[in-house]
């Protein structure tokens, strides 16, 4: 597992998440990272879906994961053979006919390079950059009639693949992840599928396989453990009772937002909250 020294944050250099995510934390990326500590020794991420964060900040040696296999496949692919999952993708014509033909594919069909490319293109010309998969895993986003959209981001997919060739990536459940890498002194962000607190704030709805009440409540026992291991943990979710009850013991901070809605393409005004938990006392951050 790659490690690396402690990461200043002062002036990362520049790089874009790949996808663009339902409920991902572009907008909150500066509320986030005032809250992070300055340095630190792993950045570990087990919720990464889209990776803001984790682009916006570049860490060295960092550990993501997901539960989502066809999302890890595409780090992976980027990861190790970038240049294959370009040619996949400039292969693909921003059509009806085509968007719906590969939409059909199963990608675990494919070689990881071109189930890459087939997430990449989808994602792009699908209706509002959605993700979202029904109960059988399967993409069921329309085609979203984009005149030109950026398909092909070379600049990006260079970029990210050099980072996610030095970064540690997981398929994997957060309760597998967390308990085995995280230690005293990483920075660990979660950012799991938000509790409900109304039908558009709901992301659990792009999960074929939905985070449940018992879910945040095992993650929750898992943040304690992370602060008596003398971790930084960054937890965001929605404006929900339980999260200001079982994070009672730490900062819980409400931040307004706008939630974009896939069926009109406008927004609405949210709330965010942000749980922040500082390394314990007598713990040193390295």
């Amino acid at each position: 597992m790659p490690d690396s020294d402690p990461i200043d944050l002062k002036d990362p250099p520049a790089c874009r998440p790949l996808l663009k995510w339902a409920g991902g934390k572009t907008q909150l990326l500066g509320e986030i990272r005032s809250r992070m500590p300055h340095r630190f020794g792993r950045y570990i991420e087990p919720f990464v879906g889209g990776g803001a964060l984790f682009f916006s900040l570049r860490p060295v040696g960092g550990v993501i994961a997901d539960k989502n296999p066809e999302l890890v496949n595409l780090y992976r692919a980027v990861a190790e053979d970038v240049r294959g999952v370009i040619r996949h993708l400039r292969r693909y014509r921003n059509s009806e006919d085509v968007f719906y033909a590969v939409r059909l594919q199963d990608w675990t069909a494919l070689s990881a390079a071109e189930a890459a490319a087939r997430t990449l293109f989808l994602n792009r010309t699908g209706f509002n950059g959605l993700y979202r998969v029904n109960r059988s895993g399967r993409f069921n986003v329309p085609f979203g009639r984009y005149k030109n959209p950026l398909v092909v981001d070379e600049e990006a997919l260079e970029s990210a693949g050099k980072l996610l060739s030095v970064t540690t990536i997981l398929c994997a459940d957060f309760r597998d992840v967390l308990p085995d890498v995280a230690r005293s002194g990483d920075f660990v962000f979660l950012d799991p599928p938000y509790l409900p607190v109304s039908r558009y704030a709901d992301f659990r709805r792009y999960n074929p396989d939905p985070f449940s009440l018992a879910d945040h409540a095992a993650l929750a026992e898992e943040v304690e453990r992370l602060h008596a291991r003398g971790c930084h943990v960054i937890l965001t979710n929605g404006n929900h009772p339980f999260v200001h009850e079982a994070y009672r013991a730490f900062p819980v901070e409400v931040i307004k937002t706008r939630r974009s809605i896939a069926a009109s393409g406008g927004s609405r005004a949210g709330e965010d909250v942000i749980v922040t938990v500082r390394s314990s006392p007598g713990v040193r951050e390295v």
